[in-house]
């Protein structure tokens, strides 16, 4: 859910989108209507995303009552929920509060506040499982008793991505290794069968200890009767996509194990129907059927109407949010849009690495580290993907408020400085740019972006400038795993105009995400980590607006791909570029129309 009770985009101010849990609660109320015996499952991820959740619900003075999305998820009358990572992302003491306020009960099995010698020994921040007794209604109209064992697993990486909030108060266990320890118990309690809300995405069965992406392994294990899946915000089953071993679109399983994945931002209504028979005093499941709803009809591509009971609930909470994101900051001397920002330096990025390396340099003051050079790197946070081709930072110039500096920075991340050599750095421009496919000179219409990476892989790095030459290999896959060792894409990498010497120092600011091993990049040692700041890098960004930071344009290219005379790409963007014509001029690009998804596509000479 992310936060997007009522489909309203804050960052862009507009109304009507095609996502919210206003109109998922529309084909709740239709999915209940059909079956007799129904139970609702959230799988993780409800606290954040949005202004709503981030913001508003964390103020004082928010509207009474419990937290926002809590609220709503009380009205619509969840039987279980489980964690997801983005729920420790304000800490502990927030996420308690929330959690206490919940009419229904959560449960997460592999968060741990104090780690036993076996999983059924740890100490957990919520009950790992619990056992749902309900009264069900069979074909016949007979009643029977059933008890319905949930199980609640999260990523283990939470205290690496977290470990602001979490150090010395959680620590986490392998999801497979949880499971298989406690599906014993769970069913010695007397479950007839056992779901599990696994937060985690569906993967590929490797094995392996602590996989973020577990689903697969899940399914593997004996005693699991569905799997609630998520975290990578794709939908299963969906017959389009690719699936490798183990993976069934067609019957929706998983290892065949019932399975589905609801997208993400209330895109879907993930459904599981199980037919049980009972056998030899025992219930079996005899039949299934998985499938993702989607709020938007495939066919005649009409939305699902918002709730107006859940709507007028969440009111309040919308109303006071508008309120606070309105908020005037300072001006932009420029439009500033993320349509681009995978092509070329671009100034969104640049205002949020500009904030973080002002905001360092004040830490840094006083200290061993004041005289090196300050860098900074940050991504484009928006950038269409699985969130669709209005999901980009559409700024124009003039008039900037708090929903601006949102839209710049959507994350609670903090800020960080680490100690890094000019190698160091090197290496770290290959993984960002490891993100684009290997490209043939003089070759046409290539696919430029690795659709493996998400669009926040991607990280510029100012301070620097450098070119990528893309006829080279990737260096790195989507995980970090270094694939080719011998392959350079970073060349002419210049500091003050100057070739960056291998053991030239530098300090690098960045947020807790990155420099904790997010995406492909590596967990530093604590001995480079020389700033560990609690602040909020959105508020460094709406502090920058305010003092003026973006009142001049924001000037220079940091980096810029390797010219390939007679080679041209393929880019897919947001339409909102055609906004824009002077970019899409400067830039030599030729629109193509759009995909049959939506996208913007263009050809783009290198």
């Amino acid at each position: 859910m992310h936060g997007n009770l009522l489909p309203y985009d804050y960052f862009a101010n507009r109304s009507g989108t095609t996502y919210g849990l206003a109109r998922t609660a529309t084909l709740l109320r239709q999915a209940r209507s059909e079956a007799a015996n129904c139970l609702l499952f959230d799988n993780g991820d409800f606290l954040q995303g949005t202004p709503l959740s981030d913001i508003t619900a964390l103020r004082e003075g928010r509207p009474p009552g419990p937290h926002p999305v809590i609220a709503m998820m009380n009205a619509l009358g969840y039987d279980a929920a489980t964690l997801g990572n983005h729920e420790f992302n304000f800490g502990l003491d927030p996420l308690r509060t929330a959690l206490a306020e919940s009419t229904f009960p959560v449960v997460c099995a592999n968060a741990l506040t104090q780690r036993g010698n076996t999983p059924t020994a740890d100490e957990t921040l919520c009950p790992p499982w619990l056992t749902l007794r309900r009264q069900v209604l069979d074909s016949a109209g007979q009643t029977h008793p059933l008890t319905i064992g949930v199980l609640g697993l999260l990523p283990p990486q939470i205290t690496t991505w977290d470990q602001f909030h979490l150090r010395d108060n959680i620590t986490s266990r392998d999801m497979v290794e949880t499971a298989r320890a406690h599906l014993p118990d769970i069913r010695e309690a007397g479950a007839d069968i056992v779901v599990l809300l696994a937060h985690t995405g569906i993967g590929t069965g490797e094995n392996g200890t602590n996989l973020e992406n577990a689903g697969l392994a899940l399914a593997q294990l004996t005693g699991v009767d569905a799997i609630v899946t998520g975290h990578t915000h794709e939908v299963f089953p969906n017959t389009d996509a690719a699936a490798p071993d183990g993976v069934d679109h067609a019957n929706g399983t998983l290892n065949g194990v019932p399975a589905v994945m609801a997208g993400f931002r209330g895109s879907h209504l993930g459904v599981i129907d199980l037919c049980l028979t009972r056998q030899s005093g025992s219930w079996q499941t005899t039949a299934h059927q998985s499938l993702a709803r989607p709020i938007r009809d495939a066919d005649s591509g009409e939305l699902a109407a918002a709730d107006p009971t859940f709507t007028a609930l969440a009111q309040p909470a919308h109303e006071a949010t508008l309120q606070i994101t309105q908020a005037p900051l300072g001006h932009c001397a420029q439009p500033l849009h993320s349509y681009l920002a995978r092509t070329q330096s671009d100034p969104s990025v640049l205002a949020v690495t500009r904030a973080q390396r002002a905001e360092l340099s004040r830490h840094l003051q006083g200290t061993d580290y004041a005289h090196l050079p300050i860098l900074s790197a940050s991504a484009p946070y928006k950038t269409g993907g699985r969130a669709g081709p209005g999901y980009f930072t559409d700024i124009p110039a003039g008039p900037l408020t708090l929903r601006h500096a949102s839209d710049l920075y959507p994350f609670p991340n903090m800020l960080c400085g680490l100690h890094l050599t000019g190698m160091q750095i090197a290496d770290w421009l290959e993984r960002t740019a490891s993100c684009f496919n290997q490209i043939t000179p003089g070759a046409s219409d290539q696919m430029l972006w690795n659709p493996e990476f998400p669009g926040h892989a991607f990280d510029t790095v100012d301070g620097l400038i450098y070119e990528i030459d893309l006829t080279q290999p990737a260096r790195y896959d989507a995980t970090g795993v270094l694939t080719n060792p011998s392959a350079r894409r970073i060349t002419a990498l210049l500091h003050n105009e100057e070739p960056v010497d291998p053991d030239a120092e530098f300090i690098l600011a960045l947020n807790n995400y990155r420099a904790f091993g997010g995406g492909p990049f590596p967990i530093w040692p604590e001995n480079q980590m020389v700033v560990v700041s609690h602040r909020n890098i959105r508020t460094i960004v709406a502090e920058f607006i305010s003092s003026g930071g973006l009142a001049q344009r924001l000037a220079g290219k940091t980096w810029q791909f390797c010219p390939l005379p007679g080679t041209n790409v393929i880019i897919d963007t947001g339409p909102g570029l055609r906004l824009h014509l002077k970019n899409i001029n400067n830039s030599g690009l030729e629109d193509l129309g759009d995909t049959e998804h939506g996208f913007a596509r263009f050809r783009m000479a290198l």
